[in-house]
């Protein structure tokens, strides 16, 4: 049986355990989206090569997509943000990216999630991760 999750199997000692039985162990659910968000920002911390502009906006992006999804309220265009928050997360794997599509994600995601004061701190996060890299030549 081959495993992509990290997460070791444990065995079940009680009978209301917190996974699915398969041959004597438990296989860990899935925790949703906070844990992956975790996730990605243990990955953006743990890589020390990297060059230190795109771990703060990948650490930016991951604390805003963390209070994005734990935000009470519905947003008439939270998918548009969490795509957009998706592919600047996208752009910070690859390592330099480009900065036009920065700003341009920037825009889209600040434009999705209006005037929400409780983002705004996160948002701003991501603004200054993005200055990093420079401004764009008009």
């Amino acid at each position: 049986m081959a495993l992509t999750d990290p997460q070791p199997l444990v065995s079940d000692s009680t009978s209301g355990g917190a996974g699915e039985r398969e041959g004597g162990l438990v296989q860990p659910r899935a925790r949703g989206r906070r844990a992956v968000l975790s996730d990605v920002e243990g990955a953006a911390m743990a890589c020390t090569e990297e060059d230190p502009r795109v771990a703060e906006l990948r650490l930016a992006v991951a604390r805003l997509r963390r209070d994005l999804a734990a935000h009470p309220a519905e947003l008439p265009d939270r998918a548009i943000a969490d795509d957009e928050l998706a592919a600047l997360d996208a752009m910070a794997r690859t390592g330099t990216p480009e900065l036009h599509r920065l700003h341009r994600s920037l825009l889209l995601v600040a434009g999705a999630l209006g005037s929400v004061s409780a983002l705004n701190p996160s948002l701003r996060a991501v603004r200054s991760a993005i200055d990093l890299f420079g401004t764009v030549a008009r």
